[in-house]
């Protein structure tokens, strides 16, 4: 069973998805994909949280908005558990990740240009030539 006591008590799912910034929803789903473990339940079933449930969550939004996909998520908070891990190994991820992120800022930028080249040869008027609508079915 998971300490979920703090000097307020336990939190329900709402309280802690409050403090933690995300909803209850994720909340649970998190706790379905493994990402946070099972909480202790009272006994009307209700879910009880803790400081401790609370701070892995906020650890997985910030590594959410960073772009990390669950899978990088669930390594980085084995790491992050881990005071014996190697900071190579948390580093190895996260420059993974760059690498991902500058592969799809690359592609998304020729798709700019591609789009933008085509937007600018479009006549925009009310004849129905349009390299845009050519491009695409081509």
């Amino acid at each position: 069973m998971t300490e979920t006591l703090d000097s307020t008590g336990p939190l329900n799912i709402g309280q802690a998805a409050a403090r933690s910034g995300v909803s209850a929803k994720m909340v649970r789903h998190y706790e379905s994909l493994g990402l946070l473990p099972a909480v202790h339940r009272s006994d009307a079933g209700y879910r009880q949280y803790g400081e401790k449930e609370v701070h892995t969550l906020r650890f997985i939004r910030r590594a959410r908005t960073l772009g990390f996909s669950m899978a990088e998520i669930a390594e980085l908070l084995k790491l992050w558990q881990n005071k014996r891990r190697a900071s190579a190994d948390v580093k190895r991820i996260a420059m993974a990740h760059v690498a991902d992120l500058e592969r799809r800022i690359a592609e998304m930028e020729a798709m700019k240009q591609t789009l933008g080249h085509l937007a600018h040869c479009c006549q925009g008027n009310s004849r129905p030539d349009c390299p845009i609508l050519t491009e695409l079915a081509a």
